[in-house]
């Protein structure tokens, strides 16, 4: 049985794993010393946390699903016109900009998510065929490969242009809900 840590062994294990996030969605080929530096702890101290690289890749994918399991609750899929709930779906997503790009880099093994839609996602672009939002010629894996690449458009973009968040996030939405309509 796996005890989860709390007080301040929880806190390091949360910052240990919000900087592994930040440093290896840059570079992911960095150390486990670099992500210790970014973490403000010895190394000595994350090897007790992920002994090796690989707990720290495994956590980091929990930490991963987590994360998107929340910013899809958030999006609430299954409310209102299906072009609104998947821009929704963007926004939620596209704070999630390193967590994400870990996925894109396969420094978290993503196995079937790239392959097979979930079930909510299926369901949404379903409801957008029916209700006519969504060109029916679509399909939903199809649709959830544009919704990654328009994300990883958008944080390029906001990477190497300067342009603010909230103009990138329209930029986003604004493609997505375009590329989808008959």
């Amino acid at each position: 049985m796996t005890t989860v840590p709390t007080g301040s062994r929880a806190r390091t294990r949360q910052a240990i794993l919000d900087a592994a996030v930040e440093v290896l969605a840059r570079n992911p080929s960095a150390s486990l010393g670099d992500v210790a530096v970014a973490a403000d702890v010895g190394r000595t101290t994350l090897h007790r946390y992920f002994a090796e690289r690989s707990d720290l890749i495994t956590a980091l994918h929990a930490l991963a699903d987590e994360r998107l399991e929340r910013a899809t609750a958030r999006a609430r899929i299954d409310e209102g016109p299906a072009v609104a709930a998947l821009q929704r779906l963007c926004r939620e997503y596209f704070d999630l900009g390193d967590v994400l790009s870990l996925l894109f880099r396969d420094q978290v093994n993503c196995d079937e998510e790239t392959t097979v839609c979930d079930e909510g996602f299926e369901e949404l672009v379903r409801r957008g065929h029916t209700d006519g939002s969504i060109d029916p010629e679509l399909p939903a894996l199809w649709i959830q490969s544009l919704l990654w690449s328009q994300l990883y458009a958008g944080w390029s973009y906001l990477a190497e242009h300067g342009v603010s968040r909230h103009e990138v996030l329209r930029l986003v939405t604004r493609s997505i809900g375009g590329a989808v309509r008959p």
